[in-house]
């Protein structure tokens, strides 16, 4: 294995995860603050999604042109902006501003959900799935670091709330830009093989195990995003829970997200990766049904629990399906195309969940996942004899 570029994409995770724990946390509550219409209060979340659904092809083609390492590098520097912008926003209550800072954000996103294919192409084929868990690890950083910056930063600045946490997450933005640039190459980028031009992305689309692996994908991020999103604004607008006590239950969330990832990539090896999206699947729908209960605090930390471990058994399996799919040569554009899918997804998720929570509320909402999923199940049996599982990436 290339160590040197698992432990820097480790740390960048941390760095990234910290962000969008942020963003995540305070996105629908200083978007509520900043426009008089509730219906458009997680327009923010959508906002850093929509972007990277429109920025994922742009950025894989453009890291194909220049490398990982200084693609990676400018997409730190664009997150810099965005929270410089954010503060500012904020500064002078401005919606319209905030929606764009969140725009800058998502691009930055866009790069960071090709850590796992960048820690994937420095690892030999065998250890794949082990290294796309290894480096979501350092989100578990993320979720200590990333809820202390909110409540220690929200009265950072006199009178300007939550801008001190974004001038916080500037200075880490820097850092990560830094560390990029000691990131080594890939093993396809160090390869002295000429590389084939490899298929249509046509002919890779209609494989069953890549619309599987899609499928997966978005519904686990898509719905991840749907439930988080609309949780601080249920707790703290509409129960009237603490900012704190909020985040602590999004701090367990993401630690829930990210510490199944020190097995995660082990038991795809054991289990197989249909059976580990099987239970991811499972555990999402756990999710639904713990949500449906109630609205205490316990409801909604084991709901959002639950909600971390489905996602991360359902996407990093959905992950290490598509790699599947692909040969090197063409792992840029099907890269590109499942994270447009994905985040596109997702951005209509985390609009979703606004209007879904001003409309009818947190039990209609905790309804939607579970038709979603179930079709996932369908799919993941009908694929499972598939022989494309039964071998790596080329």
């Amino acid at each position: 294995m290339q160590s040197r570029n698992l432990i820097l994409l480790v740390f960048a995770q941390l760095i990234s995860a910290t962000g969008a724990i942020v963003f995540v946390t305070l996105g629908g509550i200083i978007g509520a603050s900043l426009t008089a219409n509730p219906t458009w209060s997680t327009l923010p979340i959508s906002m850093i999604v929509t972007a990277s659904a429109l920025t994922t092809m742009p950025a894989a083609l453009l890291m194909k042109r220049i490398g990982r390492r200084l693609g990676f590098a400018l997409a730190s520097c664009s997150a810099v902006l965005a929270v410089l912008t954010a503060a500012w926003s904020i500064q002078v209550s401005n919606f319209a501003l905030f929606l764009v800072a969140c725009l800058l954000s998502g691009i930055n996103v866009a790069f960071t959900q090709q850590y796992r294919y960048a820690a994937a192409e420095s690892v030999d084929a065998k250890y794949v799935p082990r290294a796309i868990s290894f480096v979501l690890l350092g989100s578990i950083g993320g979720a200590l670091i990333g809820p202390e910056i909110v409540t220690r930063g929200q009265d950072l600045l006199h009178n300007v709330p939550y801008a001190g946490s974004m001038l916080t997450l500037s200075v880490l933005y820097v850092a990560q830009a830094v560390l990029f640039l000691f990131l080594g190459k890939t093993r396809a980028e160090s390869s002295t093989v000429p590389a084939a031009e490899g298929r249509g992305l046509s002919e890779i689309v209609r494989q069953p195990v890549f619309m599987v692996a899609v499928l997966g994908g978005v519904a686990g991020y898509g719905l991840m995003i749907l439930v988080m999103t609309a949780t601080p604004l249920s707790m703290k607008v509409n129960d009237g829970y603490s900012l704190a006590v909020t985040a602590d239950v999004i701090r367990a969330h993401v630690l829930a997200m990210y510490v199944p990832s020190l097995v995660s990539g082990f038991l795809i090896e054991k289990l197989g990766v249909v059976r580990m999206m099987f239970a991811g699947a499972v555990t999402l729908l756990a999710t639904a049904i713990v949500g449906l209960q109630g609205h205490t605090v316990v409801h909604y930390w084991w709901a959002l629990v639950l909600l971390g471990v489905g996602w991360n058994f359902l996407y990093v399996g959905a992950t290490t399906m598509l790699t599947y799919t692909h040969s090197i040569a063409e792992r840029y554009r099907t890269q590109g195309l499942n994270e447009f899918l994905v985040f596109g997804s997702s951005a209509t998720a985390s609009l979703l969940a606004g209007t879904v929570m001003h409309y009818f509320g947190w039990f209609s909402l905790m309804l939607i996942p579970i038709p979603v999923l179930v079709v996932v199940c369908v799919a993941l049996f009908l694929v499972r004899k598939q022989a494309l599982l039964r071998r790596s990436i080329a």
